[in-house]
């Protein structure tokens, strides 16, 4: 379990964990961690998110294939060449780079993934989002909350046709996230941001916000 109940020092400590024990995980606690994402806003309330809950190693590790193939191409070349992100050091960045080739390297192992979808007739738009992410998002506090590692990833979108051929997905469902969960490796600990005098403004675009 969590050893704050707050909700603000759960949010200031809900790091991604890409490291993660395959220790089984209770369904008990998926269940939780479900249910407090459908707690989440959606749009109109029509609640079209739907969610696949994998424990099966051969899914898993189909969609892995993918996963490491995008991390091969897109995402460790990107790394390597990008600057560390506002609030993160450089050797802290390279930390970050160790966690995620390991996630990569691992992803099958975790024992559990929740895939966030959302069942939509149409293409998805620019605002489908904001009726599953909220969710994810209640999700990965709830994880923290219980004491469990997770991480949002989205790199399977790089290769979407195959990964949701994978998972199974019927026509007229679509993935946003997957969110490996299991029990981490490390330790929670305080989030790498920016100072929000970089990116908050009041009133007019670039106008300092004082309230900071």
């Amino acid at each position: 379990m969590a050893d704050t109940s707050d909700l603000f020092e759960i949010m200031h400590t809900t790091r991604a964990m890409r490291r993660l024990k395959p220790d089984p995980v209770p369904d008990a606690l998926i269940r939780k961690i479900l249910q407090a994402g459908v707690c989440a806003p959606n749009g109109g309330n029509t609640q079209r998110w739907r969610f696949l809950v994998v424990k099966d190693p051969r899914i898993k590790q189909q969609v892995q294939v993918h996963y490491k193939r995008a991390f091969d191409e897109v995402i460790g070349p990107r790394y390597l060449t990008s600057a560390p992100p506002p609030g993160v050091t450089r050797e802290a960045y390279m930390r970050q780079h160790a966690a995620v080739q390991y996630l990569t390297d691992h992803f099958h192992e975790a024992p559990v993934w929740i895939v966030a979808c959302i069942e939509e007739a149409a293409a998805p738009t620019r605002w489908s989002g904001a009726s599953i992410y909220p969710a994810v998002q209640n999700m990965l506090l709830a994880a923290r909350a219980l004491g469990l590692g997770a991480t949002l990833t989205t790199r399977h979108l790089l290769y979407e046709k195959e990964t949701e051929a994978a998972l199974g997905l019927p026509s007229g469902v679509h993935s946003y996230a997957i969110l490996p969960i299991g029990y981490p490796m490390g330790k929670f600990g305080p989030v790498g941001r920016g100072p929000l005098a970089d990116i908050v403004y009041e009133d007019r675009w670039g106008h300092p916000y004082k309230g900071l």
